[in-house]
């Protein structure tokens, strides 16, 4: 059985203030002729379809266009809701819409929807469970020990009932342990958000969605596919690509990516004015991508921003890099927190306002708040 990996389409997302609408509908269609070209049995998109919970009337026209286009097809396809998007919006004629293959998950209720399709080796059942936190888990399970998105993740799962006679596929929005991240995701610090790969054991393939860069975690059989798009600058080196994936028989998993080019990429280009306007500089490159440029001069350059785009119409970001600015980020350098829990920064600035550590009636007090806020119970 053959399958098309999609995520985090994040329709109607501006970066950096530039709608990227246009840009979307650009590669939606680039991912249809890819489609056409695979011929999948089905298509999976697991989470963060809109970039917002209310997104603008030209995103919701663009997705119906894009399903509507995938339905034409007779294609089968699966769609959950990721952490930017509203369950509820996302699923508003769900039920109209699977009579055409269009399977759209429901807000969690304690079961996940699960869809059968056959091949010559017998049955592929789809689990779709959409962005879940701990709070949206517990409401339907109250007596299970639940501490950690681990602990959400792994009782929601084992409440499907999956057969692991079959082979499965699982469809979910969470960060996985271990996955490599980029500054244009949603991530906790701390990392209070992660997931451990161990619940995902009954699954032959899990296809995930929220975190940008492609990725295996693991092995193949637990992926990331990325965004179609870039996103942000941190993406400028990211090989965007179409996740396609054939399940032979039971334990058989095979990936294949498929570049996908978009209308105007996004780049990071650095040297003095000078050398940037050279024609010899730019002369044959695609001087309409998105760029963040990256000034060397030692001395800012008037009206750099408004000379620059004469050249590059497309400029979404000027900065410097010389000895002024790399004095002034190690004065204002924040230390690492990526590795740091919530309690522990909230200890250290405690302890610099206080001139003393946090007792340990502090401490628990504190971290108990921090679950109810994250998990929103205040």
């Amino acid at each position: 059985m053959k399958l098309v990996h999609l995520s985090d389409l994040h329709i109607g997302k501006r970066v950096n203030e530039v709608s990227m609408i246009d840009e979307q509908a650009y590669i939606l269609t680039q991912i249809l002729h890819r489609i056409d070209e695979v011929t999948p049995d089905a298509v999976l998109i697991s989470g963060d379809v809109y970039d917002k919970s209310v997104p603008p009337a030209e995103a919701v026209t663009l997705l119906d266009e894009f399903l509507c286009s995938l339905a034409k097809r007779q294609r089968q396809v699966f769609l959950i809701a990721g952490n930017h998007d509203s369950a509820e919006r996302l699923a508003f004629g769900s039920r109209l819409m699977a009579h055409t293959g269009i399977h759209i998950s429901p807000v969690y209720d304690g079961t996940v929807q699960k869809h059968t399709l056959q091949d010559e080796y017998g049955a592929v059942d789809f689990y779709l469970l959409p962005f879940v936190k701990p709070a949206h888990v517990r409401r339907y399970f109250p007596e299970a020990a639940m501490e950690s998105y681990t602990d959400a993740v792994r009782v929601a799962v084992e409440n499907m009932q999956v057969n692991e006679c079959h082979r499965n596929v699982l469809l979910t929005h969470q960060f996985v342990t271990g996955a490599a991240t980029c500054e244009s995701e949603e991530i906790s610090v701390g990392g209070s958000d992660h997931v451990d790969a161990a619940v995902f054991a009954p699954f032959d393939y899990v296809a995930l969605g929220h975190l940008h860069g492609p990725q295996n975690i693991g092995s193949n059989r637990i992926r990331y596919c990325g965004t179609p798009l870039k996103y942000s600058f941190s993406e400028a080196e990211h090989y965007k690509s179409l996740t396609v994936v054939t399940l032979g028989a039971k334990g058989e998993v095979h990936l294949e990516t498929l570049p996908l080019q978009p209308k105007h990429d996004m780049r990071q280009i650095r040297g003095t004015f000078a050398q940037l306007t050279d024609a010899a500089f730019y002369a044959g490159t695609a001087t309409d991508d998105y760029l963040h440029i990256i000034l060397t001069d030692e001395e800012d350059v008037p009206e750099a921003m408004g000379r620059l785009r004469v050249i590059y119409p497309n400029i979404m970001k000027l900065s410097y890099d010389n000895t002024r600015t790399r004095t002034k980020q190690n004065i204002d350098g924040a230390a690492d927190v990526t590795h740091k829990t919530p309690l522990e920064l909230f200890e250290e600035l405690y302890e610099k306002q206080n001139n003393q550590p946090m007792s340990d009636v502090q401490r628990a007090y504190t971290q108990e708040l921090m679950e109810s806020v994250w998990e929103g119970r205040v």
